[in-house]
């Protein structure tokens, strides 16, 4: 059984304290090339695959991420658990910045629906996403942040824009009104493509700003991200190395098994370049 936890995020997360690196992988994928090579280890004893985001060096914009790469090379990889370290911005007084915030759930604003879906082509499926984040792992997350001593929130809702600018004000505003409480601009795509990989998935928004809504903090710019992710950095490794140990890996969970009741075309009518295309993503659908 498939056992190995994907982490999302910087690529400073894996110099954390306890991380013992065993591999570099590079993954070739049906739909691309993955942000960057896969840095593969352990974790208290558990398999643990690193993927950064943005690439090393941060060169990738939101919108050129290959997030369908990136999930197909981690479910290639034996990965059943993703947690995913995001920046955000707070669309609420009390989440200020430098606490973190656990979404349960996401409002998409994106408008690149062709990369939130590893299916078509022969072989439709439309995912249940009424709840979208793994509440067994996102409380995992919880426990971790709150015995590191974290200013966490448990549950809320994270609006995805397409960037890569930042929002405006009367966005900023929109956005308060509607009552979200986080926004950023990648972890929708992960959420959607991780639930049809059967693979459980929460998040850790740590959050760097108040967005511009705030007439009494600074508009959002990069310093500012920049400078609250490194605070946060330290923090964000401890909870990552903590929970990983709390994950129970002959976990059952519903994620698991998400595509029971996904598939709506029938096998005898699944075109073979597409059954080899998706590989890991259908392979126990598939007998030999």
């Amino acid at each position: 059984m498939n056992k190995a936890i994907g982490i999302i995020g910087g690529s400073g997360l894996y110099s954390m304290d306890g991380f013992i690196q065993t591999e570099e992988r590079v993954v070739d994928t049906p739909f691309g090339a993955p942000s960057d090579a896969l840095i593969g280890g352990e974790i208290e004893g558990r398999e643990v695959w690193f993927i950064p985001r943005h690439g090393r060096g941060h060169r990738l914009l939101p919108h050129e991420i290959n997030h369908r790469a990136n999930f197909w090379a981690l479910k290639s990889l034996g990965v059943r658990f993703v947690i995913c370290v995001a920046a955000v911005g707070s669309l609420k007084e009390e989440y200020a910045p430098r606490d973190i915030v656990l979404p349960d759930q996401y409002f998409d604003r994106t408008s690149r629906r062709d990369q939130h879906t590893f299916f078509g082509e022969g072989i439709a499926a439309h995912i249940g996403f009424a709840e979208p984040v793994s509440a067994e792992l996102r409380n995992i997350l919880l426990e971790s942040a709150q015995a590191e001593g974290a200013m966490v929130h448990d549950g809320g809702t994270y609006v995805n824009m397409d960037g890569p600018a930042f929002s405006t004000k009367a966005e900023s505003h929109a956005n308060r009104q509607l009552g979200f409480d986080v926004i950023g601009m990648t972890n929708v795509a992960e959420a959607k493509l991780a639930r049809e990989a059967e693979i459980a998935l929460a998040t850790l928004a740590m959050v760097t700003d108040y967005d511009c809504w705030h007439e009494e903090e600074e508009a959002v710019n990069v310093q500012t991200v920049i400078g609250h992710l490194m605070a946060n950095a330290e923090l964000a490794q401890k909870v990552l190395k903590r929970a990983v140990s709390q994950i129970p890996l002959d976990a059952e969970w519903p994620e698991h098994k998400a595509l029971d009741t996904a598939i709506l075309t029938s096998k005898e009518y699944w075109p073979d370049d597409t059954i080899k295309k998706l590989g890991p993503i259908v392979s126990r659908f598939v007998t030999s």
